[in-house]
C-alpha cells in the first residue's frame, strides 16, 4: 500500500495537527445555543431496594431547570441489549433506577441546570431512600443463587458449552495432567476522554444527538426504538473522540435520561461523564474466574484442555454477557489440541456492568491458556518455547477448525514465534539467567505467550465519489475513535485509484450523511471498512471506463486505467474529466468472515527479592495482521495496546470493599502505566495477509493487551521459579514478595 517517497507506507497522520495543538472538537467542546447540562444522582449502595428519591431541595437550587427520578415518569426507556438480544429476559436495565439498585454508581435520578456547577449543587441536595441487600462480587459466588439481583431468575444469565465432552480415559492415560484456577480482575475504562453526549431536540419532533461513541447507526437506532421515535428524526454524530477501546460502542442508561430530560425541557442537555464517575460507576472491563485443566503425552504432545471461566457481568448482562463466550471460543489458542471443551457462564454482581475493554475476551482466554502451558512446560522439564512450537497449528493445516467452533484463516505460529525469541536474544538471555542463579545476581525471568485472536465482525458500507475539481470523496460506515481514519482510508482509496492521498477527504461518523454503517470497534475498521472502500474505488474505476468508452465509441474492455486516468482509443480522460458527465460515484459492501491475526511475545523481567518490584527489562511483540497500509499507525496502536497490557499485568484492578463500594475514585487510586513505567519495547511483524479479503488486511490495535500480560507473568514465575498460578494480577510488589517467599 506504498505511495512514492514512502517505501512501507508510512505516512504521518493528518489528523494529529488539530489534535496536538488543542484544535480538536470533542463533545466537552461543543457551543450550542441554549444548552443545559446534566448530572446524575447516583447510589452508593452496591444492592438495595430503592424507596424514594427525594428531590424537592434539588428542583430549590437557583439554576436548576429540572430533576427526575423513576417515580416522576409515566414511562422510562429501557436499555438495549448490545449482542444477544434474549439475555435480558426477566432483567429490565431502566435509564433510571425503578425499584432495585443493582451497583453503587447506578444513577437514580438526573438533574438539569444551566451549567454543571449548579446541576451537581442539585445532585448533591437529593436525598436518596434504600434498604440495603447482600453485595455479591465473586461470579462463582453469585452464580450459587445464595443471593438473587433478580427475584425469581437465576443470576446465570447466560451459559454456553462449546465443544464435545472429553472422555475421562484421556485424563487417566495422560503422562502428565495439570490443573490451574485464575482470576482476571476487573478493570476500569480509562480513556482519555469519558463517556459524553448532548442532546439537541428539533423542530418536527426529532432530534440531534453529539456522543463520544463508537457506532453512531448503532446509537441512532437504539435511541429511536427507546423514546418512540423514527429513524429519520434521530440524527447521531461524533465528533473528535479521546479513545474508546470498547466501552462506548454500547447505549448507556445515562445516554437514554439525558434524552429523556431534553424532549422534556425542550432544550440541548448535556453529561460529561468526570473521572469519579468513570471509576465509580462507569463500565467494566475483564473480571473472569478461570479452571482450566491440560493433558499431554510424555513427548509434550498436549492431547486435551478443559476451561471453566466465569464471567463477573455486572448489575446488568446487557453488554457483557457475551464475553466469555469469545474466551470459550479462543480457549485453543494457537494449538492443534485436539479435544477443547469450554463451559463459559455470565454472571451478575453487584458490579458496574462489564462491556467489550481491548481485546474483548481474547486476553482472558490468551491468559489461561498461555499460563498453563508455561506450567505444563515446567512440569514436563521443557523449554516452554520448544512446547509451543511442537503443538502448533500447521501453516499447510489452514482453514484449520478449532475444537470450539472457529475457522482459523492462515498463520505461521512458528515463524512468529522465531523471529520473536531471535529479536529478544532468548538464548542469551538464558545464559544470562543460569549465570545468575549460579553465582547469584537479581533474579531474571523470561516469558512467552503466543497467541491468535479473532478480528472483524458484521459488513461495512463504503463509497467513493471523484468530483470535477480532481478531488475525491470517500465515505464509510466505521467511526474512528483515534485510530487515524483520515489518514489510512485516504491510502487505500489513493492507492487504488493512483492518485495522491491528499486529494481523498474522508466522511464518516454522522448518520445524516453516512446512509448506513456498523461502527469501529473488534478491530474491523481497515478489514471491513477499508475493504468496502477499496471494492467501492474498484467499482468507480469500472464506472470510469465505461464513460470513457461512451465517449469514443470503443468497447469498455478496450478502455485501460492508470494512475487516475482512462485512456481509450488514444484519447487520456481524468477521473475529473469523466466526472463533468454526472456523479462519478460507486458505493460498496465488505462482508469478510471473521480474521485471525496472532504474534508472540516475549518478555524479560527483573524481579527484587527484597522489595518484590517487577522491572520490564525488555519486551519484544511479533505480531502478525496480514497486509498493513500504515505501519506508522499501526505501531502507535500496537504500543498504546502494550500500555493497557501492562496496566493490566502490574498495576491495575477495581477494587470494591465488602459492601461492594469501589474505592479507587480518581487516578491516584487506580495505577496506571505512564511513559516512566514503559520499558524497552521490540516491534516487528510477520505477513499472512488475509485470504478472504481483496485488501488483504486482518485486525490491528489489541494485540498488546493479549500478548503482553501473560508474557510478563509467566517471565514474573520463571524469576521467582515458582508457578505461574502462585501469582494473581495485578503484581504489584507485596503479591510478588508473597510468592517468592
Amino acid at each position: 500500500m506504498a505511495e512514492p517517497g514512502t517505501p512501507d507506507g508510512s505516512v504521518t497522520r493528518v489528523e494529529d495537527g488539530p489534535l496536538v495543538s488543542g484544535r480538536g472538537c470533542f463533545v466537552a467542546d461543543l457551543r450550542v445555543p441554549g444548552c443545559t447540562e446534566a448530572a446524575f444522582v447516583r447510589s452508593d449502595t452496591a444492592h438495595g431496594r430503592l424507596r424514594a428519591v427525594d428531590l424537592a431541595a434539588s428542583r430549590q437550587v437557583p439554576g436548576v431547570l429540572g430533576a427526575w427520578w423513576a417515580g416522576d415518569l409515566e414511562e422510562i426507556p429501557l436499555v438495549p441489549v448490545l449482542m444477544e438480544p434474549d439475555v435480558d429476559g426477566g432483567r429490565p436495565w431502566p435509564a433510571l433506577a425503578v425499584d432495585r439498585v443493582r451497583y453503587s454508581g447506578e444513577a437514580v435520578a438526573v438533574v438539569v441546570a444551566e451549567d454543571r456547577y449548579l446541576a451537581e449543587d442539585g445532585r448533591d441536595a437529593a436525598r436518596v431512600t434504600l434498604d440495603p441487600l447482600p453485595a455479591v462480587l465473586d461470579p462463582q459466588v453469585a452464580a450459587r443463587d445464595e443471593v438473587l439481583l433478580y427475584p425469581g431468575r437465576s443470576n446465570v444469565a447466560r451459559e454456553t458449552n462449546l465443544g464435545d465432552p472429553i472422555d475421562p480415559g484421556v485424563w487417566e492415560r495422560a503422562a502428565v495432567v495439570v490443573e490451574a484456577t485464575y482470576r482476571y480482575p476487573l478493570l476500569c475504562h480509562t480513556s482519555m476522554e469519558a463517556r459524553a453526549i448532548l442532546v439537541r431536540p428539533d423542530t418536527g419532533g426529532g432530534i440531534t444527538v453529539w456522543c463520544s461513541h463508537q457506532a453512531p447507526h448503532r446509537l441512532r437506532g437504539d435511541l429511536a426504538d427507546a423514546l418512540g421515535l423514527a429513524a429519520d428524526k434521530v440524527r447521531v454524530v461524533v465528533p473528535d473522540v479521546g479513545g474508546a477501546f470498547g466501552g462506548k460502542s454500547e447505549t448507556w442508561p445515562e445516554y437514554l435520561a439525558v434524552a429523556l430530560a431534553a424532549l422534556r425541557l425542550d432544550r440541548p442537555v448535556r453529561w460529561v461523564e468526570d473521572r469519579k464517575e468513570a471509576l465509580t460507576a462507569g463500565p467494566r472491563g475483564r473480571g473472569q474466574s478461570q479452571w482450566v485443566r491440560l493433558a499431554s503425552d510424555a513427548g509434550g504432545h498436549l492431547l486435551a484442555l478443559e476451561m471453566r471461566t466465569d464471567a463477573a457481568v455486572g448489575g446488568y448482562p446487557h453488554t457483557g454477557s457475551f464475553l466469555p463466550e469469545v474466551t470459550g471460543r479462543m480457549a485453543a489458542g494457537t494449538y492443534a489440541i485436539p479435544q477443547v471443551c469450554v463451559r463459559a457462564r455470565a454472571v451478575v454482581t453487584t458490579t458496574p456492568p462489564l462491556c467489550p475493554y481491548r481485546g474483548a475476551g481474547r486476553p482472558e482466554a490468551a491468559y489461561a491458556v498461555e499460563c498453563t502451558v508455561d506450567l505444563m512446560a515446567r512440569r514436563l522439564g521443557m523449554d516452554p518455547a520448544q512446547l509451543r512450537r511442537l503443538n502448533f497449528v500447521r501453516p499447510e493445516a489452514f482453514p484449520f477448525d478449532t475444537p470450539t467452533g472457529f475457522r482459523y484463516d492462515s498463520g505461521d505460529y512458528a515463524a512468529a514465534l522465531d523471529l520473536a525469541l531471535r529479536t529478544a536474544g532468548y538464548a542469551d538471555w538464558r545464559s544470562e539467567q543460569a549465570g545468575r542463579r549460579a553465582h547469584g545476581g537479581i533474579p531474571l525471568g523470561l516469558g512467552i505467550c503466543t497467541y491468535v485472536e479473532r478480528s472483524g465482525a458484521g459488513g461495512e458500507y463504503g463509497a467513493v465519489e471523484a468530483h470535477m475539481d480532481g478531488s475525491f470523496t470517500a465515505t464509510s460506515g466505521c467511526c474512528s475513535t483515534g485510530q487515524g481514519h483520515a489518514t489510512t482510508f485516504a491510502q487505500v482509496v489513493a492507492n487504488e485509484l493512483g492518485v495522491d492521498r491528499r486529494r481523498v477527504r474522508l466522511i464518516e461518523a454522522d448518520t445524516a450523511v453516512v446512509p448506513d454503517g456498523v461502527g469501529s470497534f473488534a478491530s474491523r475498521s481497515m478489514q471491513s471498512g477499508g475493504e468496502a472502500l477499496l471494492r467501492a474505488a474498484r467499482d468507480l474505476v469500472g464506472e470510469a471506463r465505461v464513460r470513457a468508452a461512451a465517449r469514443t465509441g470503443v468497447h469498455v474492455d478496450t478502455a485501460s486505467f492508470e494512475r487516475g486516468a482512462v485512456r481509450a482509443n488514444g484519447s487520456t480522460f481524468t477521473l475529473a474529466e469523466l466526472a463533468a458527465d454526472g456523479p462519478l460515484r460507486a458505493e460498496a459492501r465488505a462482508e469478510p468472515p471473521q480474521a485471525f491475526p496472532f504474534g508472540a511475545y516475549v518478555a524479560v523481567v527483573e524481579v527484587d527479592p527484597e522489595l518484590g518490584t517487577v522491572h520490564v527489562v525488555r519486551l519484544v511483540a511479533v505480531d502478525d495482521y496480514g497486509t498493513v497500509v500504515n505501519p506508522l499507525v499501526v505501531r502507535g496502536q500496537t504500543y498504546g495496546s502494550i500500555a493497557q497490557g501492562l496496566g493490566q499485568a502490574l498495576y491495575e484492578a477495581d477494587v470494591h470493599d465488602e459492601e461492594g463500594v469501589p474505592r479507587a475514585v480518581s487516578l491516584l487510586d487506580y495505577l496506571l502505566p505512564t511513559l516512566s513505567e514503559m520499558p524497552e519495547v521490540a516491534m516487528d511483524e510477520t505477513c499472512t495477509p488475509n485470504p478472504n479479503t481483496l485488501l488483504g488486511a486482518k485486525g490491528a490495535g489489541e494485540a498488546g493487551c493479549i500478548g503482553t500480560p501473560p508474557a510478563v507473568v509467566n517471565a514474573v514465575a520463571d524469576a521467582l521459579r515458582i508457578d505461574p498460578t502462585a501469582l494473581a494480577m495485578p503484581l504489584t510488589p507485596r503479591v510478588c514478595w508473597e510468592a517468592g517467599r
